[in-house]
C-alpha cells in the first residue's frame, strides 16, 4: 500500500503528459482534466491526430509480429511503453513465440501504477517493468530486470515507438546508440519518428501545443529520420510513413496528410 501511495504521489495532475494525452485521444480512461484540455486543443488544430496515433500503434503491432514470426526474436526491450492498451507488446509477440521475454520501460508514475496489466505473460514467457527514463539509458541497462531477463548472447528486439521526437538532438542519437550498444549482432531496432513533412501547418499546430504545455517536440525530415538507422541493415520496405510499412491486407486506405510518423525496422549487423 505504501509503495502504491508513493507512486500516486509522483503523479503531476497540473501538467499534461504525453502518455496520458495519447490515452485520452485514443479513448482510454487513465488521464486527467489537463490531459483532456491538451488533447482537445491538439485535435482542434489537427483533426486527424487520432488517426495518426492509431496508425503509430498499429505499426508497433506489425513490427513486433514481424520480429517474432519472421526474424525469430524471443526477447524484447520496449522503451516508452505508455499506458497499457490491449493488445500490448507481449500479447502480440507471445502469440507468435509463447516463450518470449519482454521488458517494458517507462518513467511516468501513472504507467507504473497500471504496470500490473503489462505483466500478464504467457506461462512459458516472462514480462517485467522498469521504472526508468530513456534519457538515462544506464539506469535501464543496469536494472535488475535487464540483467536477469535478457540473454545478451541472443538477439533482442529494441522497440522505440513514438519517443524520439520528444528527445532533442544530439542527445537523441547518443541515447539510442547507448541502448543499442550492449545488444548483440542480429538484434533489431523498430522505431517511429515524428515528422511534419506531409501536413506542416496542421502538425506544426500540434507541436506548438505540446511545447506550450512543457512537452517540446523535435520533428524530423525523412533524411533526419533515416539517420537514426545509420549502420543498421534496413528491413524491406525501409523507412516509410508508418501506414505503408508492411500494411495488413485489410488495412483501410489512409490519407498521407493524416500520418505524421516515419517508421522502420533494421537489423544490427
Amino acid at each position: 500500500m505504501s509503495d502504491q501511495r508513493h507512486v500516486l504521489d509522483r503523479i503531476d495532475t497540473t501538467r499534461a503528459h504525453s502518455a496520458r494525452v495519447y490515452d485520452y485521444i485514443l479513448g482510454g480512461k487513465d488521464h486527467y482534466q489537463v490531459d483532456i484540455e491538451a488533447g482537445d486543443s491538439m485535435c482542434e488544430g489537427w483533426p486527424a491526430l487520432p488517426v495518426h496515433m492509431r496508425a503509430n500503434r498499429e505499426f508497433m503491432h506489425r513490427a513486433a509480429r514481424y520480429l517474432a514470426r519472421e526474424a525469430g526474436i524471443r526477447q524484447f526491450l520496449d522503451i516508452g511503453t505508455g499506458l497499457p492498451t490491449s493488445p500490448n507488446l507481449h500479447e502480440v509477440v507471445q502469440q507468435e513465440r509463447p516463450d518470449a521475454a519482454i521488458i517494458y520501460v517507462d518513467n511516468d508514475p501513472i504507467v507504473l501504477a497500471h504496470a500490473q496489466a503489462l505483466l500478464t505473460s504467457s506461462p512459458e514467457g516472462r514480462t517485467a517493468y522498469v521504472d526508468a527514463d530513456m534519457r538515462d539509458p544506464d539506469a535501464i541497462i543496469n536494472s535488475a530486470e535487464f540483467q536477469e531477463l535478457l540473454d545478451l548472447g541472443k538477439p533482442v528486439g529494441l522497440m522505440v515507438i513514438g519517443m524520439l521526437h520528444f528527445i532533442a538532438p544530439p542527445d537523441d542519437h547518443t541515447l539510442l546508440r547507448r541502448l543499442l550498444d550492449p545488444l548483440p549482432s542480429g538484434s533489431y531496432l523498430a522505431a517511429t519518428i515524428g515528422t511534419a513533412d506531409f501536413a506542416p501547418v496542421e502538425v506544426g499546430r500540434v507541436a506548438a501545443e505540446y511545447e506550450a504545455r512543457g512537452m517540446p517536440m523535435h520533428l524530423r525530415s525523412r533524411e533526419k529520420a533515416e539517420a537514426f538507422f545509420d549502420g543498421l541493415e534496413m528491413v524491406e520496405p525501409g523507412l516509410m510513413q508508418v501506414h505503408y510499412w508492411r500494411p495488413a491486407e485489410d488495412q483501410e486506405p489512409l490519407d498521407d496528410r493524416d500520418i505524421a510518423m516515419y517508421g522502420a525496422v533494421a537489423r544490427k549487423p
